[in-house]
């Protein structure tokens, strides 16, 4: 017996030519917008001296965490400089940086809101749910029907992929906050507003800051897969090690993006261990 056979794949290629076609005056604004905004901060962490870049991602470190890390941080991109991978590794950290504060912009808001309404909640779980177990290499087809090879489509999928950390982890932090510190809070007269901006979310601030290092994780691999279309940096390298069979090329380019990667952890870690502390003297 035949089954007749569900035209999905069909479906999905019709909706995104409509999109495409339909709104392509919305999606070559985002595409202008987006390639400005990597343009400018790229020529600007081009323009710096090297040993400047490295002196403020020190002087970063040793604020937020200690001089043990400083000198670490130091160390591994002053590696990556030495290899000859800088101008990669700042393409690479122009559409991290990009990718991961459009992704918390539009997660947090959305995270707040389901953690405020239970019907929300119930709505957008099953749909992260479906985020998180796709393929990362999926996300890049409907970028690039949308925008194309570049980096715009780099970024579009990164901050799809990267978002839902962030969404889950404030809807939980929010969630955790002690139901008696919400009663003392609205016996003094506090607001919704007053009790969410002043209660909820600092309360919830090492949860969110959870969120948003594993999106900043998230973030580098997915940018390090885009150099597929065209998104470049130290992912393009090892795709040409992998192409041109230059096994050093591209585990040099690998062990960049390791350095890369451990930098931007140590820093979201210490920053929410700061927030923490400084949460816990304020109580």
């Amino acid at each position: 017996m035949e089954i007749t056979r569900i035209p999905l794949g069909s479906w999905i290629e019709s909706g995104l030519t409509w999109l495409t076609s339909e709104y392509s005056v919305v999606t070559r604004g985002i595409s202008r917008v987006t390639q400005a905004g990597i343009n400018s901060l790229n020529d600007g962490l081009m323009w710096l001296p090297e040993w400047a870049l490295l002196a403020i991602i020190a002087l970063l470190c040793w604020k937020l965490a200690s001089t043990r890390l400083a000198i670490g941080a130091v160390a591994g991109l002053a590696l990556i400089w030495n290899l000859g991978l800088w101008n990669p590794m700042i393409e690479t950290l122009t559409l991290v940086v990009i990718a991961t504060l459009v992704a918390v912009v539009i997660a947090l808001p959305v995270g707040i809101a389901a953690a405020l309404s239970e019907r929300l909640y119930r709505v957008i779980m099953p749909v992260l749910d479906f985020m998180q177990t796709m393929p990362a290499f999926v996300y890049l087809i409907p970028a690039l029907m949308l925008f194309g090879l570049g980096k715009v489509p780099a970024i579009l999928a990164t901050v799809i992929y990267a978002a839902p950390p962030v969404i889950r982890l404030t809807d939980l932090g929010i969630r955790l906050v002690d139901q008696e510190v919400l009663e003392a809070s609205r016996s003094f007269g506090a607001s919704r507003k007053q009790i969410l901006f002043g209660v909820q979310l600092p309360l919830a601030l090492p949860n969110i800051m959870a969120g948003i290092n594993q999106t900043t994780m998230m973030s580098i691999s997915m940018v390090v897969i885009a150099s597929v279309i065209g998104a470049r940096g130290l992912g393009e390298q090892v795709l040409m090690g992998i192409q041109r069979l230059d096994v050093g090329a591209g585990m040099e380019a690998g062990i960049a993006i390791v350095l890369l990667a451990v930098v931007f952890d140590r820093i979201g870690q210490a920053y929410g261990k700061r927030s923490q502390r400084s949460h816990a003297e304020d109580v």
